[in-house]
């Protein structure tokens, strides 16, 4: 949600606040200055001309554009798909109007019923530069293994458009403890989001998503989070769960297997913040399914001006695709260009600027 901080004599024009974690909202922090809570909602978010100087100073060439969590999950059931149509329509026109520079992932009205949220896809999903949805993991409220998305799970599985699972909601304050707010945003960001999207993709495939929708391609955020770390945990556990075993027999559990499934329908962003995790990710899926990603705008310098600055998150990221793939330059460059090129069709023929692709 959005916080409008009160002027000061000292900010006369405070920026609004972006508030991410339940954790951040005023009413949880009575004490403490508006001013500092959350994130400030700087112009990087929503300014096209700050997201071109962005790419051009990093060396981007091709950006694929989607909204932030939440995307449109707290809007009211009937204002999703009309907030769906505005804000798709809007991205098509900045692709269209910056040729070669963007492409985009549409938003779904997953607050809205089914049916709603598969007629609205099907209304974005020709169109000439979206290339896939971006979800958070909570589906509509129950988890995106709900059977009731399957006809959502069918429409994508039947396109050629990437789904793109990032997570938002965490895990609750109590697993972090009652000092948590004393090291801010580290244990939600760095633990609770990336166990979030494993959990969220895990239960996607005990639960047959994978089975159903073999065709299905999905883009896990931030490298796999802890995927790469624990599968071979998650499959064991699977091989030696006794509900999935009768008189010898296998009678319930999911048909393929997790490696195949990774193999197969999974891409991840590289959005790794370092070689060891992005070494983890490439066993976990291959070199030629994970896109490098920017990150932007999260993570911008803490000192100086933005504009000016070269990025440490995006100089970290890079940095770990050339530490791992120092020996390997046909890897580097599908990890920074190809694969995107390839997979999502990005004509970048007509793009101005210089240098790689980024996936977000």
């Amino acid at each position: 949600m959005l916080h409008h901080p009160k002027p000061t004599a000292n900010e006369p024009s405070p920026s609004p606040r972006l508030i991410i974690l339940p954790s951040d909202a005023p009413s949880a922090n009575p004490q403490a200055d508006p001013s500092t809570l959350g994130r400030p909602l700087t112009p990087s978010y929503s300014s096209v001309s700050r997201i071109l100087s962005f790419m051009d100073k990093h060396h981007i060439r091709t950006s694929v554009l989607s909204l932030a969590n939440p995307w449109l999950d707290f809007l009211p059931a009937a204002d999703g798909p009309k907030w769906s149509h505005t804000i798709n329509d809007e991205l098509e026109s900045i692709s269209v109007e910056n040729p070669g520079r963007f492409y985009y992932f549409g938003a779904l009205p997953l607050s809205s019923p089914v049916p709603d949220v598969v007629n609205t896809l099907a209304s974005f999903s020709s169109s000439s530069h979206c290339r896939g949805v971006i979800l958070g993991t909570s589906g509509r409220g129950s988890g995106l293994d709900d059977p009731a998305l399957d006809p959502m799970w069918a429409a994508l599985d039947s396109s050629k458009l990437l789904t793109f699972i990032h997570p938002h909601y965490g895990l609750a304050s109590e697993v972090f403890g009652p000092r948590m707010t004393g090291s801010g945003h580290v244990l939600p960001l760095s633990l609770g989001f990336t166990m979030e999207t494993t959990i969220a993709f895990v239960r996607m495939w005990l639960c047959g998503v994978f089975d159903r929708f073999s065709r299905l391609q999905v883009l896990l955020a931030h490298a796999g989070a802890a995927m790469g770390s624990l599968a071979g945990r998650v499959q064991s556990c699977v091989q030696h769960e006794r509900r999935y075993h009768a008189e010898g027999q296998k009678v319930g559990g999911p048909r393929r297997s997790l490696r195949e499934v990774l193999r197969a329908n999974v891409w991840l962003d590289g959005i790794s913040y370092g070689a060891t995790g992005l070494r983890t990710a490439v066993d976990l899926v291959g070199k030629d399914r994970i896109m490098w990603g920017s990150d932007h705008p999260f993570f911008p310098p803490l000192y100086g001006n933005e504009e000016e600055e070269e990025w440490e998150s995006v100089r970290t990221n890079l940095e770990a695709v050339r530490n791992v793939l120092a020996d390997d330059d046909e890897g580097m460059k599908a990890i920074l260009s190809g694969n995107a090129i390839n997979f999502l069709r990005l004509d970048i023929s007509s793009a101005g600027g210089l240098g790689r692709k980024s996936e977000s």
